[in-house]
């Protein structure tokens, strides 16, 4: 595993388009229109730093689509390198767990780099103005005694469906790198 942090993109930023396949479902999905509330989340079923904030992320997840934001995860993981993260697994994941937003599998890995996503977890939230908050779900990381709480996501998403301005401290997350497919 190696540690690695967000990228820490400028606020704004306007939200990338996108359609990628849901295994869940077998459906292709599209990210809602530009200018509405969302909440992309690149995960994986194996990363030790997802894994220990799983069960809370999605507490914090399904809260904000009751409250009217759009929530999609992505995996981007090479298939290739890390097997334990594809489509089947995905669904599995998803399915025992009632994800009630999608997981979309990314086999090409260009959402990623679109997003400019760097590691598992990285949490992009948008809101009408672009990009409203990059950066960790909390100071939470495995193996230390930091409680798992989902403090600064969910001040991000309180901010902005009260349309206040975007927090002042953004801090990059931290979480093991997307897997990238092999150099031929």
């Amino acid at each position: 595993m190696a540690r690695t942090a967000s990228r820490m993109l400028p606020l704004g930023r306007a939200i990338p388009r996108f359609e990628l396949m849901e295994p869940l479902t077998g459906r292709l999905r599209a990210l809602p229109e530009p200018g509405s509330p969302a909440l992309i989340m690149f995960l994986c079923n194996h990363c030790p730093y997802v894994v220990h904030i799983r069960g809370r992320l999605l507490e914090v997840a399904h809260r904000a689509l009751d409250a009217g934001i759009a929530v999609v995860a992505i995996n981007s993981n090479s298939v290739v390198t890390h097997p334990e993260d594809g489509p089947k697994a995905m669904a599995a994941l998803a399915g025992g767990e009632g994800w009630r937003f999608p997981f979309l599998f990314d086999e090409t890995q260009e959402v990623a780099r679109t997003f400019g996503a760097a590691c598992t977890p990285d949490l992009f939230l948008f809101g009408p103005e672009g990009l409203f908050y990059r950066g960790q779900f909390d100071d939470a990381r495995p193996g230390s005694p930091v409680a798992v709480t989902g403090a600064d996501l969910q001040g991000a998403i309180d901010s902005l469906l009260a349309r206040k301005a975007a927090p002042a401290d953004q801090w990059p997350s931290l979480g093991c790198n997307i897997k990238w497919h092999p150099e031929r």
